[in-house]
């Protein structure tokens, strides 16, 4: 699997997911979910996307980078998206630390992914075929 498909498919999985929860707390009247699925549909539908439209359109020379920028974009938007869920909705009695540890460390490890892309976007690639 190519990294286009790979982020279109987490990026699908993201919108569902996003979509899911506003039409909840549409339904339900309450908004505690509003700072979740804004970064759900922000850094999970749009950015993957857009991330997955850059592969499709550019081969970048450097392998082991880009890879390095997917997979540090996808386990860092599960890791954002869970420690915000776990820290904001606080859905089970978990530590204080280790909620907060765990939000940080997923924003990090996505923060990271950026950067990794913004460098990627300054090193030789080639319009893919």
């Amino acid at each position: 699997m190519n990294y286009s498909t790979l982020l279109l498919r987490f990026s699908a999985f993201f919108a569902l997911l996003g979509a899911v929860i506003g039409s909840h707390m549409a339904g339900a009247g309450g908004y505690e979910f509003k700072t979740v699925h804004a970064h759900i549909l922000v850094v999970g539908w749009l950015s993957l996307f857009a991330f997955a439209v850059f592969y499709k359109l550019f081969t970048p020379a450097n392998k082991k980078f880009a890879a390095l920028h997917v997979w540090t974009t996808i386990i860092g938007t599960f890791g954002l998206t869970i420690g915000m869920w776990l820290y904001y909705v606080r859905p089970f009695a978990i530590g204080d630390t280790f909620t907060t540890i765990f939000f940080i460390v997923g924003g990090t490890i996505l923060l990271i992914s950026f950067v990794f892309f913004f460098i990627l976007t300054f090193m030789k690639t080639e319009v893919a075929k």
